[in-house]
């Protein structure tokens, strides 16, 4: 493909969307000393912008950032045991918003307790 082509894919994709083997292509097209098959996606990227002096494009999306377990598993257990004997007296009381916030904190917390175990 000629360089042309390449800029101009260049504009309707972003370079962190390309596949390794188009931007070993793009590379290939820079004159270099390095050998660009070596290179891993992040190198072959920060490589074809410098050698086309492309600045400051908008970064690829990122996955969301899941804060750390502040609890540990024994106390993530005794609140889940604590939070479903309240929810039983709450149904008893037929309270249904009470008991059903209880419940969404109880499934939270097991949410946690498995992010935690698989950790």
């Amino acid at each position: 493909m000629s360089e042309e082509a390449h800029t101009k894919e260049n504009h309707e994709k972003h370079l962190g969307k390309l596949t390794v083997k188009e931007l070993r292509d793009i590379a290939a097209e820079i004159p270099h000393e390095r050998a660009i098959h070596d290179m891993k996606k992040e190198e072959l990227i920060a490589f074809i912008r410098e050698a086309k002096g492309i600045k400051d494009e908008s970064p690829a999306k990122k996955k969301k950032h899941i804060g750390k377990i502040k609890m540990t598993k024994p106390e993530l257990k005794t609140k889940i045991r604590e939070l479903k004997a309240l929810r039983m007296q709450v149904r008893e009381s037929n309270e249904k918003k009470k008991s059903s916030r209880l419940s969404h904190q109880i499934s939270q917390l097991k949410k946690k307790l498995r992010r935690l175990a698989a950790a």
